[in-house]
């Protein structure tokens, strides 16, 4: 027979604020410690129709430089966006070839498609170490790789992402 639960009180008068507690890994770690994982946090997502500056404030505002853009009917994901994406060349080249003014591009305009994804199996980063992911991202242009995992009729879903600055952060030499 399990064992009943017991409650119990709390030792002190103050604890931890909870997830403002440091942590490091090490480049032998295993690299789910770097990923985010959907299965247990929400990603952070735009519509294809926002404006670059309203998507960059969302981001500004949940604390995070890339999104993963939903389609006008807000169904499905149809491109990822960052912060370098809408701070970098992008806009600019979008202005200079469409003379769109600044204020009115569209996360659409600019965002990765899916086809332009550089991304991760789950089956390999659950066997893969921090330093194996950092060894990516230092030999390819990418900040940031989706993570993709099949599901039980083998249709691929979006399982996490892995942050370059992330994996920088919180790794310790």
């Amino acid at each position: 027979m399990p064992t009943a639960l017991k409650l119990t009180t709390v030792q002190g008068n103050s604890l931890p604020i909870p997830g403002v507690e440091s942590w490091h890994v090490t480049a032998k770690d295993p690299a789910m410690l770097v990923m985010t994982d959907f299965h247990w946090h929400s990603s952070v997502t735009v519509s294809e129709n926002s404006t670059i500056d309203a998507a960059l404030d969302h981001m500004k505002h949940t604390g995070v430089r890339c999104a993963f853009v939903i389609d006008g009917k807000m169904s499905a994901v149809v491109g990822m966006i960052t912060a370098y994406d809408i701070s970098g060349e992008k806009p600019v080249q979008h202005m200079r070839l469409t003379s769109t003014p600044r204020n009115e591009i569209l996360v659409k305009d600019i965002m990765q498609k899916m086809a332009d994804w550089h991304v991760a199996n789950l089956k390999d980063i659950e066997s893969a170490t921090v330093a194996e992911v950092l060894k990516v991202f230092t030999d390819s242009d990418v900040t940031h790789i989706p993570v993709m995992e099949k599901n039980a009729n083998n249709e691929q879903r979006l399982r996490g992402l892995l942050s370059f600055a992330k994996v920088k952060r919180l790794l310790v030499a």
